[in-house]
């Protein structure tokens, strides 16, 4: 039997700073960069320092059928696969991923109010 790892709890603390910065969020670059800086912590916590992101290593691409992409750096890590598999990692970053999707299509539908937020 397996054990398996949950990270809820460290979800339930980043989203909330999260959801505040995609809302000051001014264009679809910041809703990307967010979500980058957001997804390197939770690897961060759940990897306990033992795998760091760097800001290449994970993208948020709405307009794909997989809407993030890990590089294979990452997923070719020792305890990638493990906790990959035995916890709620992916749902998590899934969670996440929807937020910023979310915001990123709201932001792109409305670019003249990105433009007036730039332009004051």
């Amino acid at each position: 039997m397996t054990t398996q790892f949950s990270f809820s709890k460290v979800e339930n603390k980043l989203l909330p700073g999260f959801r505040k910065k995609l809302g000051a969020a001014e264009s679809t670059e910041d809703v990307k960069k967010f979500y980058v800086y957001t997804i390197q912590d939770l690897f961060r916590q759940a990897f306990s320092g033992k795998l760091n992101l760097e800001y290449g290593d994970i993208s948020l691409q709405p307009d794909q059928n997989q809407p993030f992409a890990l590089t294979e750096r990452v997923k070719e890590h020792a305890d990638f696969a493990v906790i990959w598999k035995n916890s709620d990692l992916s749902h998590v970053i899934t969670r996440f991923t929807e937020t910023a999707i979310h915001r990123y299509k709201h932001l792109e539908k409305n670019p003249a109010k990105t433009e007036s937020k730039i332009r004051m």
